[in-house]
């Protein structure tokens, strides 16, 4: 069970998307007799945020555990990789159109991202052995600061764009005002506010437990934008 609600303005969008929704492939799962679930959850539901997002993800997960069902609970952090049409993919497009990529203050806002390809394994490693029923925290084991993402970004895609650290305040005007005339944002000031929480999630081993090894974030950020096949594909909903 993938599906979410991740950005927009409009909080009963998020209920409907991330709790709705949920509600009805629970009541279809009980219907039919399903024996097992895998639920993608978030790292978020540990946060500092207090958001639409992580306010309805939490409701989400907590939907799932009560419902009696047979499940692996997975945790990701912010994730990354092929197709990506928010975070690290909508931010290289950006860079690619702009001469001054803005960064938030300082830009040191600790992360810890995860390669989409490795959270893909541990989801198969779920559905092919049913064994890892309850709560699991998928976190990349890297702590990355936002601006050197950024910075990462740039070079893999050879991208000459200049990096311009922005004050926060202005930033957050900026984005508040982009709001007032957009409906569906790319990033909103509640996205932003969550990006400068001081979070930080629990390593836990879960190469070993699903057999699933960690990509090196360099090599992860090669592969998503340097891959010959995929990685200039992009997807419109």
């Amino acid at each position: 069970m993938l599906q979410a609600q991740i950005g927009g303005t409009d909080y009963c969008e998020f209920v409907r998307n991330n709790v709705g929704s949920s509600r009805l492939v629970l009541d279809a799962i009980k219907t039919h007799r399903v024996p097992y679930l895998v639920h993608i959850s978030s790292s978020v539901v540990e946060s500092v945020a207090d958001d639409f997002y992580s306010k309805t993800k939490i409701a989400q997960e907590q939907l799932v555990l009560g419902s009696g069902v047979a499940c692996s609970v997975l945790r990701p952090t912010l994730m990354f990789g092929w197709f990506d049409r928010k975070h690290l993919g909508w931010l290289s497009r950006f860079m690619k159109k702009v001469p001054l990529f803005p960064v938030p203050g300082h830009g040191r806002y600790m992360r810890q991202p995860l390669y989409v390809g490795d959270f893909c394994k541990v989801i198969i490693s779920c559905i092919e052995n049913r064994a890892h029923n309850g709560i699991f925290n998928i976190t990349g084991h890297e702590k990355v600061d936002y601006i050197d993402i950024i910075r990462e970004i740039r070079y893999a895609t050879r991208c000459k764009t200049l990096i311009l650290p922005v004050p926060y305040t202005l930033f957050y005007s900026l984005i508040w005002i982009w709001q007032l005339f957009d409906k569906k944002p790319p990033f909103t000031t509640q996205q932003l506010e969550a990006l400068v929480s001081k979070d930080e999630f629990e390593v836990t081993d879960w190469p070993d437990i699903f057999q699933v090894p960690s990509t090196p974030f360099k090599v992860a950020i090669d592969e998503t934008f340097n891959n010959p096949l995929y990685s200039k594909v992009v997807l419109e909903f």
